[in-house]
């Protein structure tokens, strides 16, 4: 993991552990995803650790979608198992121009245990 995005990481895991919720960007039944930079044929599900970064996101080719909480128990119940499955990574707190770590969803799980 780059010692740039380390701080953005931890801060996601230590806000979702308070507050027991994530954000994703959803337009209907739609998520954002973007192609991974770092893994061919794969796909990343960028989310956040507050509703305000969510909402920074939602501008431009997003500008239709909102943001929308995920529980983390929801998260670790059904995301977690979908997400693997389908070889989506997961982005954590990712800044405005959607820089940042490209987790596999299961290595980022332990830190919720």
């Amino acid at each position: 993991m780059s010692q740039l995005h380390q701080p953005e990481y931890q801060r996601f895991i230590e806000q979702v552990k308070a507050d027991n919720v994530m954000w994703g960007l959803r337009f209907g039944d739609e998520w954002v995803v973007c192609d991974s930079t770092e893994f061919a044929d794969t796909e990343v599900m960028p989310l956040w650790s507050t509703r305000a970064e969510a909402s920074a996101q939602c501008v431009d080719e997003w500008a239709q979608y909102e943001p929308f909480e995920i529980t983390l128990a929801e998260f670790l119940e059904i995301w977690v198992e979908d997400l693997s499955e389908d070889g989506v990574r997961i982005g954590p707190n990712w800044n405005e121009e959607l820089d940042g770590i490209e987790l596999d969803v299961l290595e980022m799980v332990k830190e919720f245990a």
